[in-house]
């Protein structure tokens, strides 16, 4: 690893060079930002709720996100990325308590998700090779055993800076979606930007399937998707990928999660749905974006997603300034914190009812019908649960598992 850095010049790349936004700096364990007096006579909010524009020098706030704004930390990867890091880390002598976030931010570089950029870049070098999916799988499976190897820099390379527990890596996905090549940086010609998710320690080998399966009736559902797909596995149903949304047609949008816009520590829920429709309204001043949360909402609750934390929320800014709600991501059956909701509904974390979800469409003051139709929507499409479970090769079990507690919920 190359000198500590304790200076990290911030820039926004939307594809077509990048604009300065600023830089932060550390002195005392304490990080500073400044933005650019350029930048601010843009007029766009890269975080408007907790680093509005403003000039001098700003102190970070400790926590929640160790001495970092949200808006930079969500540049960060977590789970599986920093668990990658850190093991990188240790193999050279250095114990990753004794670096600093910007460190980290200098490591993501040019290449993490959305479009802030960092420099200096020490990101790992890409490259076009092709890949096998079932390779990466069992070098992702001996690294959570413990051991590294030679695979470490090739896996960090292809993490980029996503976030999640699950072990993931971006790549690239030709149109015809038959040859798989290295995706984190520059795509060749006729190559689309992809992310995909291997097993971890806890789930079985049908847990691509039942996140496919759940982005299928999502969409169905009304719930804005990404393109999604299941690629084929030689040792389970299948490796769940999703196409990018953070890219398009080459540009680059800049991606904020809920949980970074509002200074919310993720492992310690404590929001609300009515919370996230209020944010998405405040952002995007736009009424169909807060039906989009709402359906989400919706969904989320019904299909048994308790996993519903802060950052599984994102937000889209292109180079406008305009922000709109991100494609939704990460939905399957999961348990929340003791079995709770993630993100209460009205206040209901434990169990949340179909007449919490209607009282929260009428809090949002959404037309007076819509939130019984989507939630009518929602049901229809949670009803092909078994039938598609059992088409993409759902262990019978969970089929069955995730069908009572569906029935239980609608």
């Amino acid at each position: 690893m190359s000198k500590v850095v304790t200076e990290v010049k911030v820039g926004l790349d939307f594809g077509s060079g990048i604009h300065r936004v600023g830089r932060l700096a550390i002195r005392d364990h304490i990080i500073y930002f400044e933005f650019d007096e350029a930048f601010i006579q843009k007029d766009i909010e890269i975080s408007p709720i907790r680093l509005p524009l403003q000039r001098g020098l700003i102190e970070l706030p400790r926590h929640p996100f160790d001495g970092l704004a949200g808006v930079f930390n969500d540049s960060l990867p977590d789970g599986w990325g920093k668990l990658l890091f850190d093991r990188l880390l240790k193999s050279q002598g250095i114990l990753p308590a004794r670096i600093s976030p910007l460190d980290r931010l200098a490591y993501v570089g040019l290449s993490g998700m959305g479009a802030l950029v960092y420099e200096p870049d020490n990101s790992p070098s890409d490259n076009l090779e092709s890949i096998s999916l079932d390779y990466l799988a069992s070098q992702t499976a001996e690294v959570l055993k413990g051991s590294s190897g030679e695979v470490l820099k090739e896996l960090i390379a292809l993490n980029g800076s996503s976030a999640g527990a699950r072990p993931k890596a971006l790549i690239a996905v030709s149109e015809d979606r038959k040859q798989i090549n290295h995706g984190a940086g520059l795509l060749q010609q006729g190559f689309e930007p992809w992310l995909v998710k291997f097993p971890n320690t806890h789930d079985g080998q049908d847990a691509g399937a039942i996140e496919y399966v759940y982005a299928l009736m999502a969409k169905e559902a009304g719930v804005l998707m990404p393109d999604v797909h299941l690629f084929s596995s030689q040792n389970g149903a299948g490796y769940f990928a999703v196409k990018r949304f953070d890219r398009d047609n080459g540009k680059r949008l800049h991606m904020h999660t809920a949980s970074g816009l509002l200074h919310s520590d993720f492992r310690s829920p404590a929001l609300d749905y009515d919370d996230l429709l209020n944010l998405t309204c405040v952002l995007t001043k736009d009424v169909r974006e807060v039906e989009k949360m709402y359906r989400l909402a919706v969904f989320n609750v019904l299909a048994h997603n308790r996993d519903d934390h802060a950052k599984n929320f994102s937000f889209l800014m292109d180079e406008n300034g305009t922000w709109k709600l991100a494609p939704a991501y990460d939905l399957t059956f999961s348990n929340g914190p003791q079995g709770e909701q993630s993100t209460m509904v009205m206040g209901e974390g434990r169990n949340p009812k179909i007449a919490h979800l209607i009282k929260l469409g009428r809090e949002a003051k959404l037309p007076k019908k819509l939130p019984e139709e989507v939630i009518e929507q929602t049901v229809n499409a949670l009803y092909n649960w078994e039938k598609l479970a059992k088409n993409y090769h759902v262990t019978a079990l969970n089929v069955g598992l995730v069908a009572t507690t569906i029935k239980s919920n609608i």
